[in-house]
């Protein structure tokens, strides 16, 4: 059975961190790069953050560059997002995801997505 389990999310103040983790199983962990997605409220499903696979590159989006870390430890099929400098902006559902297409543009070709937690970041 496919899974991605995550975790990590919470409620913090504006200025604060957290570390999502993303947890994978059920699948080849090397044949998919993962991504970072988030929906806030009343607002479409963005991607946030990304990497691939083959050689860990990595994707941000703008409005996180360098305040969000993403990084892989495939002995533990995991991926984690490190979250820095929060803002209330950043509140949303964190979701990852198994995608098969990455670019220096971003992800794309969703194969499998994970339940989704809760950041909430207070101002």
């Amino acid at each position: 059975e496919v899974q991605l389990v995550e975790s990590g999310g919470g409620l913090v103040q504006a200025g604060g961190s957290l570390r999502l983790s993303c947890a994978a199983s059920g699948f080849t962990f090397d044949d998919y790069a993962i991504g970072w997605f988030r929906q806030a409220p009343g607002k479409e499903r963005e991607e946030v953050s990304c990497i691939s696979s083959s050689d860990s590159s990595t994707y941000y989006a703008d409005s996180v560059k360098g305040r969000f870390t993403i990084s892989s430890d495939n002995a533990k099929n995991t991926v984690y997002l490190q979250m820095n400098s929060l803002k209330p902006e950043d509140t949303a559902v964190y979701y990852c995801a198994a995608v098969t297409y990455y670019s220096h543009y971003g992800c794309s070709g969703i194969f499998y997505w994970g339940q989704g937690t809760q950041v909430t970041v207070s101002s």
